[in-house]
């Protein structure tokens, strides 16, 4: 994909951060905060395309000046060179900036985490997995709250979901829509006598959390149970039947939760979450390109179908979708996720990159 081959997207794109920029200085526009933070995020993520273009207009104009001195003054032709080779480099970068973004990369998301082959090992995993994340978010500034939780009776989780929200114009999913799938551990369990290695796997679903424009749920479709609450062995942590159940009939999607005191709290989380499942259902339906990611996370949790193999008696973290390896496994698992998660990234707009050449 050329620079000069997508004239109208750059042409529209340049012109949208021009009109969201208008729109933000309207002191109006604020008094909505949800509207003000989409054009806030909106208007962040066009801005490097922005600040890109005007660089390389800034340094064609340069180099023009510069090529037509140094045929008075000799002087200006090293300078002339050395803006020769910036212009491919800014020419690369709005290159890569004008690939068709994810509609969804600007949006919060809603992640769980299933404990799958391997039984109390894979759900300890699952605990490990969840607070890998938790502490991703609390480095980069991302507010995070768990919506539902079901413990094991050993440790872990056997389920667990959380929501994960910025604080600011950064979108959550651009960072985190790689991490769905099954990922695999090989490490001793506590419980293993002889010192055996043990292959677990627990599966990552990551959703973009559906805002209310997004999708609208007819309460005539909803089966709403509730029931008491447990927690580890079946043994009751509350004693009003505050979880609630519910089942969105013409799809069969079935959403749980009882982490929350109150069954208007509980109800209200098992929302949040239906909302982005049918989101996730209708884009997937709609747009199949942008949809790749979704299914190719987790149907059944197989340890054959790993995306990511969490080696502890090697230390090592490797992601078999990009050859990605690292000896770091502490430091990861403490949300050092940036280098395997960037390495996703670049592998992914490369793709795109290849695709639209």
């Amino acid at each position: 994909m050329s620079t000069d081959a997508a004239p109208d997207r750059l042409g529209g794109l340049l012109a949208e951060h021009a009109a969201l920029e208008t729109e933000l200085a309207d002191p109006a526009v604020h008094a909505d905060t949800g509207r003000a933070r989409r054009l806030g995020r909106r208007y962040a993520q066009l801005a490097p395309l922005v600040e890109t273009k005007r660089a390389l207009d800034a340094v064609r104009a340069d180099l023009d000046t510069a090529r037509e001195l140094a045929t008075e003054d000799a002087s200006f032709a090293a300078e002339a060179a050395a803006l020769e080779e910036r212009v491919p480099e800014l020419e690369d970068r709005l290159r890569s900036l004008l690939v068709p973004e994810d509609p969804d990369d600007d949006k919060d998301v809603i992640l769980e985490i299933k404990a799958g082959e391997g039984g109390a090992e894979s759900a300890l995993f699952a605990g490990d997995l969840l607070r890998m994340y938790l502490r991703y978010a609390e480095r980069r500034g991302w507010a995070t709250e768990v919506l539902d939780a079901v413990p094991a009776e050993l440790g872990g989780y056997k389920d667990v979901a959380i929501a994960v929200k910025s604080r600011g114009d950064e979108g959550i999913w651009s960072r985190l829509k790689f991490e769905g799938g099954v990922h695999r551990v090989q490490r001793v369990p506590v419980t293993e006598s002889q010192g055996r290695i043990h292959t677990s796997a627990v599966g990552v679903l990551v959703l973009p959390e559906a805002e209310d424009v997004d999708v609208t749920v007819d309460p005539n479709d909803l089966r709403i149970d509730v029931f008491r609450s447990s927690g580890p062995g079946g043994q009751s942590v509350n004693t009003t039947d505050s979880a609630v159940r519910i089942t969105h009939l013409p799809t069969g999607i079935v959403v749980s939760s009882q982490n929350e005191k109150s069954q208007l709290q509980n109800r209200e989380s098992a929302l949040r979450v239906l909302r982005s499942r049918l989101l996730a259902a209708a884009r997937e339906e709609a747009a199949a390109v942008a949809s790749d990611q979704r299914r190719s996370q987790v149907r059944t949790v197989d340890r054959s179908e790993r995306v990511r193999t969490y080696n502890f008696p090697e230390s090592r973290i490797s992601d078999h979708r990009v050859g990605f390896k690292a000896h770091n496994l502490d430091q990861v698992l403490d949300g050092e996720l940036d280098p395997v998660i960037d390495a996703l990234t670049r592998a992914h707009t490369a793709e795109l990159l290849a695709a639209g050449s």
